[in-house]
């Protein structure tokens, strides 16, 4: 019976190969206009202006406010993070911010980086460029785009950007000495929300590459985990003459012949390609794969279908907004931290971490907004896109964090990106990766781009 299953399996491996095969193909580079009404007939103002985080009294005030009034529901005895994110914990939390969490601090901590704003498609994009303070003679720095998810932000990268752009007063080579630029997608943090539907991943990639090409840059590496994977992806598919080298910790493949040989992995695991390490991180198959994805994604559902609905609440309760992005910190870290009374938050990041992320999206009413983009790239279905159907040609460097919601092994990632240079089992580490563990990371995307070079 099993010597039936494999050859069938194998005949359906070689008939999939085959009909499968593509051609080195690329996204079209269009133009699109998200602005409000209709696009105007006069050229659009490319000027990038400085721009810097500021708040005030009155909206602190207002935080205050709508803290003191938050109703919580006890939870049930010994339900942990099991039932969503455990009310009294949260308790700590809202002390922590009503009393002690200084948000003006913070907001200087975010301006030491410059930030900036430009138009692009009818949008304000914002983003911070940072370049290094020193270079070894006659060198430059690489440029590096970096890309966030949800529900991260561009302060993901205020660890990690040290360590690239001054390596050497952080402990590393300064062979590799990177330019880093880090825009906030549209509709997130400072980023101008669009107006009209459709703004997905691959709009988004357009109007990144088109944000480089005003920073004078022609040629660049990206890195991106989350949506900011499937941006880097996506711009990778649309300009790989542009694109030095992408490097991801997250991988988005659709067309594949990885799920039909799930079953059979622990008993035939060379045969599909799969190492030791790789059954330790899918195992069990059935509660990673299938119980974990039905249980996770449920917010995912609701956010590809109707964000605007969940997003009144969320947009109204700053209390709310925490616990449902705070508890993605939790779960996405690390999938154990459901068992604890903390959702094991405090093992990995600071409080005032977490809120000054919860405060992007708190200050700039951008919840909404950024929930949508879940509409715009999942609402229509799954594998619908022309970008779901291709690969990546470029030198593509992989960081396979061993705490992933979901691990993709090497020759899954080579799928999309035949260009595979490096793929790292990495020792520790979750979903937000450059928040979590910024040193790990930085290592990784140096040596990438050491193999790249070499070339």
């Amino acid at each position: 019976m099993w010597l039936e299953i494999l050859l069938t399996f194998v005949l359906g491996f070689v008939i999939y190969l085959f009909v499968s095969r593509d051609q080195e193909e690329t996204l079209p580079l269009e133009h699109g206009w998200w602005g409000p009404g209709t696009r105007p007939t006069t050229e659009e103002d490319e000027s990038i202006r400085p721009f810097k985080v500021e708040t005030s009294d009155e909206e602190i005030k207002d935080l205050h406010w709508r803290i003191d009034k938050t109703r919580l529901s006890p939870p049930l005895e010994d339900s942990r993070f099991h039932y969503g994110f455990n009310s009294n914990y949260l308790k700590k939390i809202i002390s922590y911010w009503r009393n002690e969490f200084d948000w003006r601090k913070q907001v200087e901590i975010l301006n030491k980086y410059p930030h900036f704003k430009t138009k692009i498609e009818g949008l304000d994009i914002h983003f911070i460029h940072v370049k290094p303070p020193q270079l070894p003679a006659g060198r430059t720095p690489k440029p590096l785009l970096m890309v966030h998810g949800w529900p991260g932000s561009f302060y993901e990268f205020y660890k990690i950007i040290p360590l690239l752009t001054d390596p050497k007063n952080h402990g590393l080579s300064d062979e590799h000495v990177f330019e880093v630029v880090c825009p906030s997608i549209p509709g997130y943090g400072f980023s101008e929300a669009s107006s009209k539907k459709g703004l997905n991943s691959v709009a988004t990639a357009r109007i990144f590459y088109k944000l480089m090409l005003r920073l004078n840059f022609q040629e660049f590496y990206v890195q991106g985990g989350d949506w900011g994977s499937l941006i880097c992806t996506n711009m990778a598919q649309m300009v790989p003459s542009h694109v030095k080298g992408l490097h991801l910790n997250m991988v988005f493949v659709v067309r594949n012949f990885f799920t039909l040989t799930l079953p059979l992995a622990q008993h035939f695991r060379r045969l599909f390609g799969y190492t030791e390490r790789d059954i330790e991180l899918m195992s069990p198959i059935k509660e990673k794969f299938f119980y974990s994805l039905v249980r996770e994604s449920g917010y995912m559902h609701i956010q590809a279908t109707k964000p605007d609905t969940v997003g009144c609440a969320l947009n109204n309760s700053p209390v709310g907004l925490a616990a449902y992005i705070l508890e993605k910190f939790s779960t996405w870290t690390n999938s154990e931290f459901q068992n604890l009374e903390d959702g094991g938050l405090e093992r990995k990041f600071s409080l005032d971490d977490l809120l000054t992320n919860i405060m992007l999206y708190w200050t700039t009413a951008t919840i909404v907004s950024s929930q949508r983009f879940y509409k715009e790239n999942l609402g229509q279905g799954i594998n619908v896109h022309r970008h779901e159907r291709m690969k990546a040609y470029v030198p593509t460097g992989f960081a396979a964090f061993p705490s992933e919601l979901m691990h993709t092994p090497e020759n899954l990632v080579r799928f999309k990106c035949p260009k595979l240079l490096s793929y790292s089992y990495m020792p520790r580490g979750g979903h937000f990766a450059a928040f979590e563990e910024p040193e790990l990371l930085a290592k990784d995307i140096r040596k990438f781009v050491g193999l790249v070079e070499r070339q």
